[in-house]
């Protein structure tokens, strides 16, 4: 164990939440210069490094949005996000800065953060990008020249994510009229799914800052005064060295993970001690039942779930124990959550019936999209949040979740909606329609295909070759197959369920 409690470990180098939140204060002093002020909003289009949680920090004291932006997205994708948010100023990684996002992003003051060669050397990047445009900002001069900000007040701001649009589109989460004891309630709810109210908490940062959960449990364990190692990206290997040499006790994880971890051969599996681990969650997509039996099997009742969407926190949760006795659970609702089994018309629905998963709790009323209002009223119904899920809850209480209204590819526990790709698709010469659906996968989960009604010679790859100037890599359909109809009902509407089915038996899924 070599790193003290409420301290950040990065890249050989550590920094204490007492460092950090003085840098934040400069931060914002510095922001303030620029001209930001309250609600205005911050892009931040960094890797996993400790200039996130500074600029988290700084958004507490001055009042201004924070917004997490996916480095995976192409220039065009992150133009939309920055337009749709107003961005103020943009602080991003030099190595992630080409000279196309940079013709982007230099509308706005922009600050650019030197990757740190633990990066560079983890991505087997061997340039660090084009940072020396006019007028950009260095980061580590900046900083070190902000002035603090005068009278710092330090006021919870969470973080503004955008998530994938169902209409074609992301659309950035928002919480209104969020008063101090909402907010006490939601993070107490939190703390206990994620097993925080067992301290010492000693972690390991998992996934990327840009998504909701790793970013709010990264912050959570330096706010709960805990020891917080970054990574740059998951090893499976190496997180079990991580574990034994920082004897680490909580851990946030995904399904892709546990297959990694579980692929990994006996003798690797072995050479670790993982005794200190104490609660290890998992969430953002569906856990097979024998890949997360024999996690149980290997690191022991250890492994907690939680259901969650990035508009209402955490819902669900659920013990190893619990699990056990009822295979499959997604767990019961969380403290202060209500559930409801709802069918199309509103009515509830029974024990074991299946229907639309329907969620509340002190705060789901203030869940509202940004310049996406007409999309508000589709989310809440008769006091409570319609999830877009399908499920059941048992007659003790736990949820099923069996699939979903919504299109939506859940892949490596990233959302992707297909609207975007099929958006896409139908501006392609040759493209006459087209339809995208997840199929199984057994690493990630589900992947995205599609099949596409086309005229004249298209192949696989000359979709793929146009789609990557336009999509984010992960958005991309890993198989094309084409037709020279699709089904449709009388109406035109294209019969997706039914060309999914047929797909799904035609390769024996």
């Amino acid at each position: 164990m070599e790193a003290e409690q409420g301290t950040l470990a990065f890249d050989g180098q550590s920094c204490s939440f007492s460092g950090i939140d003085a840098a934040a204060r400069r931060a914002a002093g510095g922001l303030r210069h620029l001209g930001i002020r309250g609600d205005d909003s911050v892009a931040i289009i960094l890797r996993n490094d400790i200039p996130y949680f500074i600029v988290h920090e700084a958004a507490h004291y001055l009042g201004f949005d924070a917004v997490p932006v996916n480095w995976h997205l192409k220039p065009a994708e992150i133009d939309f996000i920055l337009t749709d948010c107003k961005a103020k100023v943009v602080i991003i990684h030099s190595d992630l800065l080409t000279q196309e996002l940079a013709g982007v992003i230099r509308r706005v003051p922009v600050i650019v953060v030197t990757t740190p060669a633990g990066i560079l050397d983890s991505y087997g990047i061997t340039g660090d990008g084009d940072h020396g445009e006019p007028g950009f900002l260095d980061w580590a001069d900046w900083i070190e020249k902000s002035p603090e900000l005068e009278n710092p007040e330090k006021k919870f701001r969470p973080p503004m994510f955008y998530t994938s649009g169902s209409s074609g589109r992301p659309k950035a989460v928002l919480r209104k009229n969020v008063t101090p004891e909402i907010g006490a309630q939601v993070s107490a709810r939190t703390r206990f799914a994620w097993g925080f109210d067992r301290t010492p908490i000693r972690s390991v940062m998992t996934g990327p800052l840009y998504h909701s959960a790793p970013n709010g449990y990264g912050n959570m364990v330096l706010q709960s005064g805990g020891l917080l190692v970054l990574t740059a990206r998951f090893s499976a290997e190496g997180l079990l060295a991580l574990i034994e040499r920082y004897e680490i006790t909580h851990l946030h994880l995904v399904p892709t993970m546990f297959v990694r971890l579980l692929d990994l051969p006996d003798d690797i599996r072995s050479r670790y001690r993982l005794d200190s681990l104490i609660h290890v969650t998992h969430g953002a997509a569906r856990c097979p039942v024998d890949v997360k039996r024999n996690m149980i099997d290997w690191w022991g009742n250890v492994i907690y779930e939680y259901y969650a969407m990035t508009e209402t926190g955490i819902i669900t949760c659920c013990s190893s124990a619990e699990w056990l006795e009822c295979a499959g659970t997604v767990g019961r609702p969380a403290p202060g959550v209500e559930i409801e089994i709802r069918a199309e018309n509103g009515n509830r629905r029974g024990p074991f019936e299946e229907g639309l998963i329907c969620v509340r709790h002190e705060g789901t009323h203030c869940i509202s999209y940004l310049n996406a209002e007409e999309q508000v009223e589709d989310l809440h119904q008769n006091g409570f949040l319609v999830t877009g899920d399908i499920g059941y809850l048992d007659e003790a209480g736990y949820l099923f979740v069996s699939s979903r209204q919504s299109d939506m590819v859940i892949s490596g526990g990233v959302n992707i909606y297909p609207a975007e790709i099929e958006a896409e698709l139908l501006a392609m010469d040759g493209v006459i329609d087209c339809v995208v659906f997840g199929i199984p996968d057994p690493e990630y989960g589900e992947k995205p295909v599609a099949v596409i009604e086309k005229k004249g010679p298209l192949s696989g790859a000359d979709v793929s070759t146009y789609l990557k100037t336009r999509l984010a890599n992960f958005k991309l359909p890993t198989a094309y197959e084409f037709v020279d109809r699709l089904p449709r009902e009388d109406s035109g509407k294209i019969k997706k369920q039914r060309i999914k089915k047929e797909y799904l038996e035609k390769y024996d899924y």
